[in-house]
């Protein structure tokens, strides 16, 4: 059994979805990986490490994608997109499955099995293996780093000869991973931390990183979906949200937002009106701009100046700290692969196992997730097809 690691192609992807140690690991099982070479340079691991880890160093990404029986990526979309898989051939990466439902279709066309990594089940068993939990780790830390860097203020109180200098106030929207990550390093860095989710379960949540939880009036006994996900709101309880908002809003420095509906816009939590009423040299950094963003004035990949307050999209923010994401990424995926191993080099798919039935997204021509089926409306075509 062959695995193959070819090149990010996305813009700017630095990370790369297996590190030596890891390959060190596989390769003790039997299995061969094929690292095209300078696949991981960027993260800061040669080919050297990787051939003293027992991977072979390929010199095109052709030449892996012919010799290997599974393809990892981090970035999978452009490869899936390219047409030069093989049938029978896994690719295992992420690949936004419920954003781009299509795309699964036209793997499953080419017989490819698509293992997509978003859809890891957020339950015990699979924790060491859940890539957006690892990635929102890394999001959340380097952001508050970013708002440092963008803001006039420094984090910590001083109190110094020429006088006192009060702590920046910071406010984290979204308490999910990368939301009492960013919690937890602001809090380190001496800031007077805040923070809100929808879902009452994450009060304790905000109150163990050393953050205040701010609680709003409003119903939100319903505001927790499958996999401790928020839930998607209507109209007039997001309106409502947002008037409660705007008077903590006006009152931060920096404001860090990481609301996010798995294959949905992320919701709108700060509008153009509310932005004017926070202080002139406030920043908001925005975790949900490549969903649009949870900002109304956010822009994905640039930082714009609206009346004094400093906004950023950030493009692939995961990709910035590429070491130690991929670090973290490889070890996800050395993990879903023992699930997959018989320990003699080989690996199957177990459609028994809750974590296999939800992230094998096709497999054998067929798109065969429920969720992704229901996006594509493939049920009710074929039952169409059938009354015809």
């Amino acid at each position: 059994m062959n695995i193959g690691i070819t090149k990010e192609s996305l813009l700017n992807e630095t990370r790369v979805a297996l590190t030596p140690a890891n390959v060190g690991v596989l390769s003790a099982k039997g299995i061969l990986v094929l690292i095209e070479k300078g696949a991981g340079e960027a993260a800061g691991f040669d080919d050297d490490k990787y051939a003293q880890a027992g991977a072979k160093i390929c010199f095109s990404r052709q030449e892996v994608i012919e010799q290997a029986d599974i393809l990892v990526q981090v970035n999978a979309t452009e490869l899936a997109q390219s047409k030069l898989l093989k049938k029978s051939q896994w690719l295992i990466g992420m690949m936004d499955p419920l954003g781009e439902p299509h795309l699964i279709a036209d793997l499953a066309e080419q017989g490819v099995c698509g293992i997509a990594m978003e859809l890891i089940p957020r339950i015990s068993r699979a924790q060491n293996m859940d890539v957006l939990s690892s990635m929102a780790t890394i999001a959340g830390y380097k952001s508050v780093l970013m708002a440092a860097n963008l803001s006039s203020r420094i984090f910590p109180m001083m109190m110094t000869a020429a006088g006192t200098l009060n702590p920046t106030r910071l406010f984290v929207m979204g308490a999910g991973v990368a939301g009492l990550q960013a919690a937890a390093v602001a809090k380190r860095l001496g800031a007077v931390v805040e923070a809100y989710d929808v879902r009452p379960a994450a009060r304790d949540q905000i109150l163990s990183v050393g953050a205040k939880p701010i609680e709003l009036a409003l119903e939100t006994d319903s505001a927790e979906g499958q996999g401790g996900y928020a839930k998607e709101q209507g109209d007039d309880f997001l309106a409502r949200q947002r008037e409660l908002m705007s008077e903590v809003l006006a009152q931060q420095d920096i404001v860090i937002t990481t609301a996010a509906i798995p294959g949905a816009k992320s919701p709108v939590l700060i509008t153009k009106e509310m932005v004017t009423k926070m202080k002139p040299g406030s920043v908001i950094i925005d975790l949900a701009s490549e969903r649009g963003g949870n900002c109304e004035l956010t822009q994905h990949a640039k930082t714009i100046n609206f009346d004094g307050v400093t906004i950023v999209g950030p493009q692939n923010i995961t990709a910035s700290v590429a070491n130690h994401a991929s670090q973290l990424y490889g070890k996800n995926i050395e993990n879903i692969l023992s699930l997959m191993s018989n320990g003699n080099g080989a690996l199957s798919l177990d459609f028994s196992d809750e974590i296999i039935q939800q992230t094998v997204v096709c497999d054998q021509g067929q798109v065969c997730h429920p969720r992704i089926r229901e996006l594509l409306q493939l049920d009710s075509l074929e039952a169409k097809k059938e009354v015809a």
